[in-house]
């Protein structure tokens, strides 16, 4: 594969050059160290107040968008080895969840195409986001921290990210220079639900002369998941048995007892099992207010993709083998592999109109082979480069601001029989610029971004260019600790490959997807009004938001088959696969999402601490069907109960009923799910060892997303015991 190098390179260059040249310019200012922490563990050395996916050169970014902040405890207790399902508890954010091995977020019912997923700033640059069953190349177990914007500002990273971001923050790259001769983080847990056991540490260590070193590593292990009751929807059940039945007629005996034992299923998803590794280095230079670094990681993961057992690809498999990957043998299962490099500079300009220069590069190599049994099916490759470089400007009177620049290229190929995607490189540049402007209790902020997309596929001889500009307007009004704003958007995104150039079918997924060479730029208005801050002693968060949609990409369910070739088939045929087409018309979204936390007690080392939150998304498509696969009514509260060195924690999480489904899409039944937590702090005064031992789904009951592709035949798991530590010295 050609490396992605067409205009990049003297970017790049540029980005580089200007680090040692501004360090030597710089002003004096003492170096962040690890003093200026409250707790060392997963601590980045910045403010952690600070949201750093938010653009620089503003104090905040709550004018234009909705931020959460998943660290310490919070991350520690929500830990999975999916982003999506660690970040699945806050409002307004579902998950994917095709698999346990697969996980992507979903924000405002968005995801895929329209969710950016960043590592410190920039892209993964894996291709998690071409499908539901591609996993995102990032382990949490090495994350600091994981940031999540919503709103309009996300447009400051890329037109991909018109749905939100999500940005995982590490220290590949070390932020800080550790007190200690060298300063070791680590995480382990153990769950009983698919027996997982995953472990991860890191090691910070000075080096003198301002050089800091950095690695970092990470394994898991996990079964296959076990589920509350049936692994079928009744509806699937019924049409598996129906298969059996015609099985019966034909004679083939073996195969309907075959599909009778899958129907009958019970307790166990089979080929749900994981095993992720991951390893990580970097190298890191301060001096004074200035500091630049490189880091280079790997990261590999094998998981399991239960098969669909209404038709497509169906590989016999034993329905109720268990264990991990080594036990796995038949059925479909996913490979993948990347290797990454970074640089990162932070650089001081002086006290002129440019205060900071702040540069991000990354570059990914990435292989992903999807398995039939032992033998390889589709190699999917993806060898990208991003970079972005800002300037942020010196305070002028009121106004605060930054302004810069950023490029991506992907080159994608796909290889093997089922190979759905024709190979295809995208180019993108933008430019960008956000401003803040106070005047008395009033903010005001604007954003705007301009990019050109170049997306073509050279084997088929189409070629399409897409000039975009994007634009956000916010108001805000502080009202003594609460802040009142409404905020105005137009933006934009071009087709991405995968939905221009898919023709064909896809393993992993049991589709026939294709796409469409003539999509046009999806474009939206957007509006939300929201009350952020402290009302009394309680702190809330209310956001109601409206987008309407013109040219809205979607992947949708013909209710047809097809066969592998794509000639149309009677659903009863043994090698048919549904049907799937990427199409365009204008579509609604209205969302509202709502979260207070209320401190019923405080008495010294003693609170008490009663939280709830609510989200409900409706989307409809211009011809009236609903949009797919969109959240439900969400409600949940907490009650945490804080005395000293142990926080014990109760939680009840309701997800509605979602009947408000397109055709051949099937609904979900409500549930409920009770969880409940006990953090233990066993050195008094000493936050930097944590012990937790938690229970989820106390009633092991039935649940399933009606965000997820697999959701009538991947339930959600079953009651789980989990025990985890976390420490830093």
């Amino acid at each position: 594969m050609n490396t992605p190098t067409l205009g990049s390179l003297p970017l790049l260059a540029l980005a580089i050059s200007l680090v040692p040249q501004a360090a030597q310019a710089q002003q004096t200012q003492p170096s962040t160290s690890a003093s200026e922490a409250d707790d060392d563990f997963h601590n980045s050395g910045v403010n952690s107040n600070t949201i750093i996916v938010s653009a620089p050169g503003v104090e905040d970014l709550d004018v234009l968008a909705g931020t959460s902040v998943v660290e310490g405890v919070e991350l520690q207790r929500n830990m999975d080895g999916q982003v999506g399902e660690v970040l699945d508890d806050l409002p307004g954010v579902s998950a994917t969840g095709f698999a346990p091995g697969v996980s992507r977020p979903v924000l405002r019912g968005f995801g895929g195409e329209r969710i950016r997923v960043l590592t410190d700033g920039v892209g993964t640059i894996d291709v998690s986001n071409t499908s539901d069953d591609h996993a995102v190349s990032i382990d949490p177990i090495s994350a600091e921290r994981i940031e999540v914007l919503r709103g309009p500002a996300v447009l400051l990273y890329g037109s991909q990210a018109i749905g939100g971001a999500v940005n995982v923050i590490d220290k590949r790259i070390p932020r800080r220079v550790p007190d200690e001769p060298i300063h070791v983080d680590g995480l382990a847990s153990y769950d009983t639900v698919n027996d997982e056991y995953r472990i991860g540490a890191s090691i910070d260590a000075p080096l003198g002369g301002g050089f800091v070193f950095h690695v970092d590593g990470s394994y898991l292990d996990a079964g296959d998941v076990d589920v509350p009751g049936q692994v079928l929807t009744a509806d699937l059940q019924a049409t598996v048995l129906d298969r059996a039945e015609e099985e019966d007629d034909e004679g083939n005996f073996e195969e309907a007892d075959e599909l009778r034992e899958l129907a009958e299923l019970t307790g166990t998803v089979s080929n749900t099992f994981i095993e992720t590794k991951s390893l990580n280095g970097g190298l890191a230079f301060f001096s004074g207010g200035s500091n630049f670094g490189f880091g280079g990681g790997y990261y590999e993961s094998l998981y399991g993709v239960p098969a669909n057992p209404a038709g497509g690809h169906h590989h016999e498999e034993d329905p109720g083998a268990g264990g991990g990957a080594e036990e796995h043998e038949e059925g479909v299962s996913i490979g993948l592999k990347q290797y990454r490099a970074d640089f990162r500079g932070d650089i001081d300009l002086g006290s002129g109109f440019l205060d900071r220069l702040q540069t991000r590069v990354g570059y990914s190599d990435y292989t992903h082979t999807e398995f039939e049994g032992s033998e390889v099916g589709t190699v999917f490759d993806a060898e990208g480069l991003e970079g972005r470089a800002e300037f942020i400007q010196s305070p002028l009177g009121n106004l605060r601001g930054s302004f810069g620049g950023q490029f991506y290229f992907r080159d994608f190929d796909a290889v093997g029989e089922e190979a759905f995607v024709a190979p295809n490189e995208t180019e993108q540049f933008g430019l960008v610029t956000l401003q803040e402007l106070r005047f008395g209790n009033f903010q005001l902020e604007a954003a705007a971004r301009f990019e050109t997309s170049d997306v073509r596929a050279v084997s088929i001889g189409v070629e399409r260019d897409y000039d975009i500009f994007s634009g956000a307007l916010g108001l805000s009004y502080d009202v003594g600790g609460l802040r009142v704003g409404v905020n105005g958007s137009r933006v934009g995104r071009a087709p991405a490959g995968e939905e221009l150039f898919a023709d064909g079918p896809h393993v992993a997924t049991g589709q026939y997807e294709v796409g469409d060479v003539d999509l046009e730029i999806e474009r939206a208005w957007g509006v939300e009004g929201y009350i952020r801050g402290n009302l009394g002693p309680a702190t809330v968060n209310l956001t109601v938001f409206n987008s309407w949609f013109d040219n809205f990409i979607y992947l949708n369910n013909t209710g047809s088959f097809v066969d592998e070739e794509g000639d149309p088939v009677p659903a009863d045929d043994e090698e048919a696969i549904p049907l799937f087409n990427y199409l365009q018309q204008d579509a609604t979204y209205f969302g509202v999402e709502a979260e207070v936390s209320m401190p019923f007690i405080e008495n010294g080392d003693f609170a008490v601490i009663g939280e709830a939150s609510a989200e409900y998304i409706d989307a409809e498509l211009a011809d009236g069907s609903p949009a797919p696969r969109i959240p439900p009514l969400g409600l949940s509260g907490a009650l945490t109960v804080r005395t000293g060195p142990v926080d014990i924690r109760g939680e009840v999480e309701y997800f509605g009923e979602q009947d408000d489904v397109p055709a051949f899409e099937s609904t979900t039944d409500s549930f409920t799910f009770v969880n409940a937590s006990v953090a233990w702090r066993p050195f008094q005064g000493d936050t930097n060892v944590t012990l937790l031992a938690k229970v989820e789904n106390i009633f092991d009951q039935e649940g399933r997303r009606a965000s997820s592709f697999t959701r009538d035949y991947v339930p959600l798991p079953g009651r789980n015991f989990s025990l985890s530590a976390r420490f830093s010295f």
